[in-house]
């Protein structure tokens, strides 16, 4: 039903049948590079031997953007596309589920999140929702903001989830949308975020160097290699996260431009040891030193 309401609209039924093509000749290709006649190493793969490569591959398309150069972009995201359809495929072979589902879902998904832009027909067709819980949600529009008439369609779609698993509706902890998977850095800049947003916040920015110091002083104390210095360090990590949110910096970006610019400065001592014919390996402190601050 959702599509015939998108396609009321020729905006959105519009097709560009080349892309189609391409995209058909892309999920044909990986099913025969899985195939019995296809790569071995190919054929051995699962969701468990790829999962580095999915992060790999989106971290790189995003150096792609940091790098403003589209041609490097359009490669990796191609890389990134290679790593959804190989997924797709190894479910497939599984029985788990198709491509076509993964992109249906999406669609629906994303339809169902956009009444104001599809129209509320369409987002509920494409959400499913019944008669009756399309009632509820109307109610809300009329005495609610449009973020309570989401939080209203999420709840209802979240019974909907634990009824078809028989299961009871869980509620589920201000933390538990951040990611276990995502790199310990952007976690621990998520889960300040949501925790300040409750009012979970220090007074000021000098009781947060003030715990910074605590921390390196609690390092200093435990037994170099210790499980109890690897504990003390990430919070040290965790306080020095929550100074650059205090200071309105980004984390990950600060310290992506860091090891930037240390690759940079590296390379540069490299260069100056190649030009002047001298082994990076046989300086000894003060020359490491003395190297570093004239390329810096």
């Amino acid at each position: 039903m959702y599509k015939d309401e998108i396609n009321q609209d020729s905006q959105w039924s519009q097709q560009d049948s080349k892309t189609s093509e391409l995209f058909a000749q892309l999920v044909a290709v990986v099913a025969m590079l899985r195939s019995e006649n296809g790569c071995p190493w190919d054929r051995e793969q699962t969701h468990e031997s790829i999962t580095k490569n999915m992060i790999e591959e989106a971290y790189e398309a995003v150096e792609a953007i940091e790098m403003k150069s589209p041609g490097l972009l359009k490669e990796e995201l191609g890389d990134v596309l290679l790593q959804v359809v190989l997924h797709a495929q190894i479910a497939l072979e599984a029985k788990e589920f198709t491509l076509d589902e993964v992109i249906e879902g999406i669609c629906k998904k994303l339809i169902s999140r956009h009444p104001h832009v599809f129209g509320n027909d369409a987002s509920f067709a494409a959400a499913g929702f019944t008669p009756e819980e399309i009632i509820l949600i109307e109610e809300a529009t009329s005495a609610e903001s449009t973020l309570k008439v989401w939080d209203k369609m999420k709840s209802i779609e979240k019974q909907r989830r634990a009824d078809a698993l028989g299961i009871p509706v869980q509620s589920e902890s201000l933390l538990a949308s951040v990611p276990k998977s995502e790199p310990a850095l952007m976690q621990a800049q998520d889960i300040s975020c949501k925790a300040v947003a409750v009012g979970f916040e220090w007074e000021d920015l000098t009781g947060l160097t003030d715990k910074l110091a605590e921390e390196f002083e609690e390092f200093a104390q435990a037994e170099a290699g210790s499980l109890e210095a690897e504990e003390e360090f990430g919070d040290i990590l965790f306080t020095l996260v929550n100074i650059a949110r205090w200071s309105n910096i980004d984390a990950e970006a600060a310290l992506r431009r860091s090891c930037d610019k240390f690759r940079h400065r590296w390379a540069a001592m490299e260069g100056r040891a190649e030009q002047e014919g001298f082994d990076l390996r046989e300086l000894d402190y003060q020359g490491w030193d003395d190297l570093w601050n004239e390329v810096k």
